[in-house]
């Protein structure tokens, strides 16, 4: 893609060469909230709602940690019956569980309080998200509406619109929940390839941006696996233990058969000079980058 005139953080981060490795942003529960009006640029905390409905939620979602995204179906499609909400959570057993229900008034958005502090029902199909944030950085919606629409006209019901997830620069960013993986640096077709592998158990490293569950340096020495020993599924590799020490982090991955049993991974972290890394932000910052220095099969 190549555009003049305008900066653009996804362009720039492209032509740097950044590294999306480890950059998933640390969580386990998602409130989806179908909006179909405009979205703010600071999504659900911009909203007009109703304030003492809206301070639930809000104050029920912190609690447990729980990432709060506005979804839409792509091009408003699909229209038909209330807007819908959504609890998801990730289960390390793979038994990811997930609670939907519907609203018309604000005062019905209440219900997702106590949804998130049940368990919501085992297994589900797992929802497509793919980052359309324009309003928030334009590389949202550069790079995010494109992959939207291939994805939508692929997988219609698992594939929603959503506001920010994180890392702009990384545009056009998918995360499949309640798995909790990120992918980013897709574009229409590579989108289109890396979500029905996702499906068919068979997660790559390339475009991963991370496990949610894991924090960055056990997120670079997953990918890491899957870049020496091939595609796996989100449950066949988990880490068993990580050690800080001087230099950077020790990290024991144990996978299923095929997958090797153990792997050890070393992963070191440097910082990067200073880039302006988003579309709307001026001031430059540095980047952390988490490089796998060493995989080797226990």
């Amino acid at each position: 893609m190549t555009t003049t005139g305008r900066f653009f953080c996804a362009d720039a981060a492209r032509t740097r060469g950044d590294s999306i490795v480890g950059t998933a942003p640390h969580g386990t529960a998602w409130v989806l909230i179908e909006y179909r009006g405009g979205w703010p640029a600071n999504g659900f905390d911009g909203l007009g709602l109703e304030p003492g409905t809206k301070a639930l939620v809000f104050a029920a979602a912190q609690a447990v940690r729980a990432r709060v995204l506005l979804v839409r179906r792509h091009g408003r499609q699909g229209l038909q019956g209330p807007p819908r909400w959504a609890v998801l959570r990730y289960d390390a057993t793979g038994a990811h569980r997930q609670q939907w229900g519907t609203w018309g008034r604000d005062e019905d958005l209440a219900q997702i309080v106590p949804a998130l502090a049940a368990p919501g029902e085992p297994g589900g199909r797992p929802v497509v998200l793919v980052c359309a944030h324009g309003l928030h950085d334009a590389c949202c919606a550069v790079r995010g509406r494109p992959a939207g629409r291939a994805l939508s006209e692929r997988w219609p019901e698992l594939v929603w619109e959503c506001t920010h997830v994180g890392g702009d620069r990384f545009a056009a960013n998918v995360v499949v929940v309640p798995d909790g993986v990120y992918y980013g640096n897709l574009d229409a077709g590579s989108s289109l390839t890396v979500v029905e592998e996702h499906l068919a158990g068979r997660i790559h490293a390339e475009h991963l941006r991370g496990y949610t569950d894991l924090f960055p340096p056990q997120q670079a020495a997953v990918a890491a696996v899957l870049d020496r020993f091939g595609p796996a599924g989100r449950h066949d590799y988990a880490v068993a233990g990580t050690v800080r020490d001087d230099d950077g982090w020790r990290i024991r991955i144990t996978g299923r058969p095929p997958a090797p049993a153990v792997v050890d991974v070393e992963v070191r972290a440097r910082r990067t000079p200073r880039n302006q890394l988003t579309c709307r932000g001026p001031a430059t910052s540095s980047a952390v980058v988490y490089d796998a220095v060493s995989v080797r099969p226990g």
